[in-house]
């Protein structure tokens, strides 16, 4: 009797292990509720989509048609007649309070699938869902033969937890095309992604046509092209060409506003102001306080500008907030931007505006002599409050960086927090709208994981740490917090490839943190959902990092002065496998068990992590002169 339970014990050891790596059903941002049945749902080959007649959902339904139809080879119809369609999008006549403007209802029986919701952008979601729940060969752009395209019988309920849902998409350090930024749309709204932020301008391009301003395209969306460490380049000699770049016509980004609408998506547009503004300054020098005074302004093509641990601007690339041709020139941009992009807000930047150039120059003194400011910061908020006012003049509000919390809000302002979530905490309490994208959970250019493997910056941030988000801190009342984003800032990011590995997969993880129930929210469960997505992302041949299977290393020493390497990982379930005699570990090589000790004369170390007989991680050639360097100093 013993032996048998210790032979189910095992079987059913056996069996979770199996279901955490492989669930049946994987949908991520996990729903409200999700109730499996028995039995499947096989598509019919002469497959009809049912939608109600309305124009929102015939796009919906044409999106899904497309996608049915290119891996299946069935032949997908779309009618909004009456009968009895395999697949069903309908909005609910009687309104169902709880799924609000974004909720659906997913039902999948074994005769076919109904996705119900108050109104279609709640059917587009669940669309998404419904995706999820087929087979991953479903993501093949050509016809997969052999495949069985069924999916489970389950009834899903589903609603948002924040209404602001965002990815910020950096396209001023390196310009991204219109097709790019489709891209990103396409592939941020299959987690239920609901705002775009574009990053348009910075001291390195001006990527947005403002048709009274024309130098800001001829001149300021043009650099000199290096690659290396951004911050590190050298200087542009004289003679390099600066024809690297680009800008978006109103026209492309009219296109990207409706394409993004199509899909549910709202587009944030940036002008960074009054630091950040050196592509400006380079078109119309006049604009800054320094005008006049030292060589031409040049676009920034990545080259030191600042000098970062004193505080210090190298080369002056604020807006002049004394200078009235500097209102004149926002209001002409906020004008055009204005009209091409309908959301509600437009971002005026206001971060890391290094005063440097301000402290001396006699209109700052007599600006701040005559409105009675005692500080740069009150000078700064001078500045944003004029520039609230003329936000406030195009039908639009005004949101900042948290830096616009510094010397005086805005009266409208709403607040992006970036430095974490204090100022975002800050201004709730005062009663302004805020969005949380703090760089502790949120900021996806840093590294995923180890420094020897991934693309040197000069943060972490691992998936674990990004699934712990949550954008609404402990006594902040929630009707002030519109949600979180996730930032990709593209210094290091020069297209569209490594862009999709620094979004995926933490872009699960944000995601999750913003549309699922808090309560719902679980790393072991979220773990082998992320590994069923990765294999839809192989078969859609979209890029994501690895990092997470790669090891976790802390380096000390022992009390005798021996080098002790401690490795972890973020994943429960892998071995590390590891090497001192530099050949390549697999899992045929010894497992990591406790700390490692440095053999006296090694100069490298070597890991893998596995999960049985497959590898997950990659081989990480570690160097123990580079080690030596992280021993902590006590």
């Amino acid at each position: 009797m013993k032996k048998v339970l210790l032979l189910c014990c095992g079987l059913w050891l056996g069996a979770t292990v199996f279901a955490q790596s492989a669930p049946a059903i994987a949908l991520i941002p996990e729903p409200v509720s999700i109730t499996t049945g028995t039995g499947r749902f096989v598509l019919p080959q002469n497959l009809v989509i049912g939608a109600d007649k309305n124009s929102a959902l015939a796009h919906t339904a044409s999106m899904l048609q497309q996608k049915l139809s290119a891996p299946t080879g069935y032949t997908v119809t779309v009618s909004a007649s009456e009968g009895n369609p395999a697949i069903r999008l309908q909005l609910l006549q009687n309104k169902d309070a709880q799924l609000g403007k974004e909720g659906y209802k997913l039902s999948v029986t074994n005769n076919g699938v109904t996705v119900a919701a108050n109104e279609p952008a709640g059917v587009f979601y669940g669309v998404q869902s419904l995706l999820q729940l087929l087979p991953k060969d479903i993501e093949s752009k050509e016809k997969v033969t052999g495949a069985t395209w069924d999916m489970p019988v389950v009834e899903v309920t589903d609603y948002p937890r924040f209404g602001w849902r965002g990815l910020m998409f950096d396209v001023s350090r390196h310009f991204f095309t219109k097709e790019d930024v489709k891209q990103y749309i396409d592939q941020m709204v299959r987690y239920k992604y609901n705002l775009l932020h574009l990053h348009l301008t910075d001291d390195e391009g001006w990527r947005i046509e403002i048709k009274s301003l024309p130098k800001l395209t001829e001149v300021g969306a043009w650099n000199a092209k290096k690659v290396g460490y951004f911050g590190t380049f050298s200087k542009p000699e004289p003679n390099e060409p600066r024809n690297y770049g680009g800008f978006y016509t109103q026209e492309d980004l009219k296109e990207l506003v409706r394409y993004a609408q199509d899909r549910f998506v709202n587009i944030l547009p940036e002008v960074d102001v009054p630091g950040h503004s050196l592509a400006a300054i380079a078109a119309y020098p006049e604009l800054a306080c320094s005008a006049g005074k030292g060589p031409k302004p040049e676009v920034s093509s990545g080259q030191s500008i600042k000098d970062w641990s004193k505080h210090v601007a190298l080369i002056d690339d604020n807006l002049c907030p004394a200078n009235e041709a500097v209102y004149t020139f926002l209001d002409k941009v906020v004008g055009e931007m204005a009209q091409i992009f309908p959301f509600e807000y437009i971002h005026m930047g206001g971060d890391e505006t290094f005063k440097t150039f301000w402290k001396d120059d006699p209109a700052i003194k007599a600006l701040m002599q005559r409105e009675k400011l005692k500080t740069m910061e009150e000078v700064q908020s001078y500045f944003t409050r004029r520039v609230e006012k003329i936000v406030a003049s195009k039908g639009k509000k005004l949101m900042g960086w948290d830096e616009i919390l510094e010397g005086g809000i805005a009266p409208s302002a709403a607040v992006m927090s970036w430095r974490g979530m204090k100022g975002g905490i800050e201004a709730a309490k005062m009663k302004h709208e805020v969005v949380m994208s703090p760089t502790d959970f949120a900021y996806i250019d840093y590294m995923q994981g180890d420094v020897l493997v991934e693309p040197r910056i000069y943060a972490t941030l691992r998936l674990n740490k990004a699934y712990q988000f949550d954008p609404l801190p402990e006594g902040v009342d929630p009707k002030y917090i519109k949600g979180g984003q996730a930032n990709l800032w593209t210094e290091q990011v020069y297209n569209m490839r490594h862009a999709q590995y620094m979004t995926w997969p933490r872009g699960f993880a944000i995601a999750e943190a913003v549309w699922s129930p808090k309560a719902k929210r679980n790393w072991d469960a979220f773990m082998p959902r992320v590994e069923a997505h990765m294999k839809r992302f192989d078969v859609a041949d979209v890029k994501y990092a690895p990092s997470v299977f790669d090891p976790i290393v802390a380096v000390s020493r022992t009390a005798d002065g021996k080098l002790k390497i401690d490795l972890t990982t973020e994943v429960k379930d892998l071995s590390i496998h590891y090497t001192f005699d530099n050949s390549f570990p697999d899992h045929h090589y010894p497992k990591v068990e406790g700390s490692l000790i440095i053999p006296k004369d090694a100069v490298m170390l070597k890991v893998v992590t596995y999960r049985g007989k497959e590898q997950k991680g990659r081989v990480i050639n570690m160097p123990l002169s580079e080690l030596e360097k992280r021993v902590k100093k006590v």
